[in-house]
């Protein structure tokens, strides 16, 4: 089993005199805030300073032998030993984590808002110069997590939390992320949101910096479109769509867009790693310049 992360130590401080940390007993849950297959996120208070996190439960129940339960152990454990070591504005910060009695947890920063799934009906589609502007700061933030030999694997609206009150944006949900093979199941199922996916990484291949581009690619063309790359009505058709047909243009979408901005979004959907923008980094900056066209709409908040 694995032990305890604790995110910053003060420099003045003898983590030999440290009194030992009491786990999840630090900290006092008020309510749920969210919910996923197998983890429950809670607002909850730390006993020992007052902060207000968001602490993530994983609960599995009674340790059987099975691969399926060690795989999603280890996908938990692997997205708080990634958090712990990426340090970037717009990623979101872990405090501390270790295992529970029946699975795991991890205190996370409170990130108030909601996530970008919501601005991706029709009807609630933000202003392009803010898409562009927060494209960018995602972009910006997985160029760190590459430097750090990090790839996230499930870029996606929902993984992406903003605040407008404090002009925060949080690229969260590192569970996939790894530094080396592509992510599966052990029966060869692929994990993540395959209409988010690049086909390399759909098709079980090598999965770089490259396939995030793609997923910021996807997530905003949602953004601006109200609909993703490709429809299918099965997993079978959206796999044989997102590997042979290209997505429709999104300046045919939404002509009212710039056209730069419409170029340097379906570029970043390029079915071949290669033909899409250099590096996050890159794609960071021509969004920046896309925000930059409306200066004074991106100030404006939804």
């Amino acid at each position: 089993m694995w032990g305890w992360i604790s995110r910053r130590q003060r420099a003045d401080t003898d983590p030999e005199r440290e009194p030992a940390r009491g786990g999840l007993a630090n900290y006092r849950l008020e309510r749920r805030i969210g919910q996923g297959s197998a983890t429950q996120v809670f607002l909850a208070q730390d006993r020992r300073n007052g902060r207000w996190i968001a602490l993530k439960l994983l609960e599995l129940g009674a340790r059987p032998a099975s691969a399926e339960w060690h795989d999603t152990l280890e996908r938990f454990r692997r997205e708080a030993t990634v958090l712990h070591g990426l340090h970037h504005p717009d990623i979101v910060e872990v405090l501390d984590a270790g295992p529970s009695e029946r699975g795991a947890w991890m205190a996370l920063e409170l990130v108030r808002g909601c996530d970008l799934s919501r601005y991706t009906h029709p009807a609630r589609l933000l202003p392009p110069p803010v898409v562009a502007r927060i494209g960018a700061r995602v972009a910006s933030a997985l160029a760190h997590a590459h430097l750090q030999g990090v790839v996230h694997r499930d870029v996606k609206p929902a993984n992406v939390l903003v605040d407008w009150a404090t002009d925060t944006v949080k690229l969260g949900d590192f569970g996939l992320a790894r530094m080396g093979e592509h992510t599966q199941t052990r029966s060869g199922v692929t994990l993540g949101s395959p209409d988010y996916m690049a086909p390399e990484q759909l098709a079980g291949g090598e999965v770089g910096p490259a396939a995030d581009v793609y997923g910021v690619g996807a997530t905003l063309y949602e953004l601006l479109s109200g609909q993703r790359p490709h429809q299918a009505d099965n997993l079978g058709a959206l796999l044989r769509a997102v590997a042979t047909e290209p997505a429709l243009d999104l300046a045919q979408l939404r002509p009212d867009l710039d056209g730069v901005l419409s170029a340097v979004v379906m570029e970043a959907l390029a079915k071949s790693p290669a033909a899409r923008p250099a590096d996050a980094d890159a794609l960071a900056t021509r969004l920046l310049a896309c925000a930059g066209i409306r200066a004074a709409a991106q100030r404006r908040t939804p």
